[in-house]
């Protein structure tokens, strides 16, 4: 057992013996991996602020004990330029960036949504008040932030309905499709750990269910939906819901 899942299996052990819900910090798609390789004593949630969070915080306790995920330790900031006519156009790595530079650990942080030059970031409880005091920067823009119930609809990554034909319903297979590479390439993903299925890493000839997530860390991530009819070579079209 390694060092990350002897952590987990501390806090499911605690959650057990004290009978409440014990929360990780937020975790990326390794450790998710490795959170699912381990069999615990309670029961195991995941949340990351919305549906099709990447970075998610593990709850272990039974459900019983909480009724909803707005018990997760998470808040949503909104990050937004104090004057959007002077802003910089604001990336992804412009909002990390400056948070870290404020000293705030990773597994602190969740997602971070841009919309119209915002950023809405999902962040555990406690960091929440020094961000709001604390980050007026964002690259060269003035920022402000604030609390919010929610972010808008239309800022929720939206997947992009597609069908491709391919030979079989192998993860390499489609890994290779979905991204325009060569077998050789997406088995090169494979070997390095960067190909990951419902939060676990998976092998290259592993066949797909329908409604799996598969994320490429480095490319991006998709849903499958399976196969929609054969080919006179019988080969599958399937069909596939691509986060772009």
């Amino acid at each position: 057992m390694t060092e990350i899942q002897k952590r987990f299996e501390d806090l499911a052990n605690r959650s057990f013996e004290r009978g409440y819900t014990v929360y990780s910090d937020f975790l990326g798609l390794s450790e998710i991996s490795e959170l699912c390789a381990v069999r615990f004593s309670v029961s195991v949630s995941l949340w990351g602020g919305y549906d099709s969070a990447e970075r998610v915080i593990a709850c272990f306790g039974d459900r019983e004990y909480f009724k909803d995920n707005k018990d997760y330790p998470i808040n949503c900031i909104m990050i937004e330029p104090v004057n959007q006519k002077f802003a910089d156009a604001l990336a992804h790595r412009d909002f990390l960036g400056s948070l870290m530079g404020l000293g705030i650990r990773r597994e602190m942080l969740g997602d971070i949504i841009i919309n119209e030059n915002c950023g809405y970031l999902f962040a555990i409880d406690s960091i929440c008040d020094y961000i709001i005091d604390n980050l007026t920067q964002v690259k060269h823009t003035t920022v402000e932030c604030s609390l919010v119930d929610k972010i808008p609809e239309n800022a929720l990554p939206q997947p992009e309905k597609t069908e491709l034909i391919v030979s079989s319903e192998r993860l390499d297979v489609l890994v290779s499709a979905v991204y325009n590479l060569s077998r050789s390439k997406a088995l090169v993903l494979f070997n390095q750990e960067k190909v990951f299925v419902n939060g676990a890493s998976k092998s290259a000839s592993t066949v797909a269910k329908v409604g799996d997530k598969i994320s490429v860390r480095g490319f991006g991530r998709f849903i499958y939906n399976g196969v929609l009819r054969h080919t006179k070579k019988d080969r599958c079209v399937i069909e596939l819901l691509i986060y772009k």
